[in-house]
């Protein structure tokens, strides 16, 4: 049987440097009030001490490509959490590109097919991937998902809009990037 074929490796050390800090990047934007929005959230998002003290201490620089453009109202959800874990975390190094700048990269990443932002893609300290996220949490996508398969993606954008609702804190999003960052970070398996 032969082999598939391989997709060129990512030159990740490049691709972040191609990134723009979060500042530059809501100057680029598009939407002056969805820049408001996402620095506000960023403001007011709360961290527990225990996660604060975590983040605070990671034990080795993570680097996060983030694949987001500000007209899209998943990124103006989630990435004001992106920044507050980054706030928190003097080791986690974020960068933004937008998929015009990387599309054969980007294409890696598709959701469900679509291209979907926000992606996090995390990276250890010697910029080898070690997972990625997005563009909502994983209950979000699976519902999306199913929506795509049952033929009501309406209904599915509901559920998703009152799973939000129900998280303000935005615990959920929280929770599975930490988790990204952990597994980043790691000295060990």
């Amino acid at each position: 049987m032969p082999k598939p074929p391989l997709l060129p490796a990512v030159p990740w050390a490049e691709v972040f440097a191609s990134g723009r800090p979060f500042a530059a990047w809501l100057e680029d934007g598009e939407s002056p009030e969805n820049r408001r929005c996402i620095v506000e959230d960023a403001g007011r998002l709360a961290l527990d001490p225990a996660e604060e003290a975590a983040l605070g201490a990671l034990p080795r620089p993570v680097h996060v490509v983030a694949f987001a453009e500000d007209w899209c109202g998943d990124v103006v959800r989630h990435v004001p959490v992106l920044e507050r874990l980054a706030r928190a975390a003097p080791n986690l190094r974020v960068r933004y590109v937008t998929r015009a700048q990387h599309p054969d990269l980007f294409a890696r990443y598709l959701t469900n097919g679509g291209e979907a932002v926000p992606k996090f893609v995390f990276l250890n300290d010697r910029f080898v991937e070690c997972g990625n996220w997005g563009p909502m949490p994983a209950r979000c996508r699976e519902l999306i998902a199913r929506g795509k398969a049952c033929g009501d993606v309406p209904a599915a954008r509901r559920r998703v809009s009152e799973l939000y609702a129900a998280d303000p804190g935005r615990r959920e999003t929280v929770a599975e990037l930490r988790a990204l960052i952990d597994v980043a970070a790691a000295a060990a398996p």
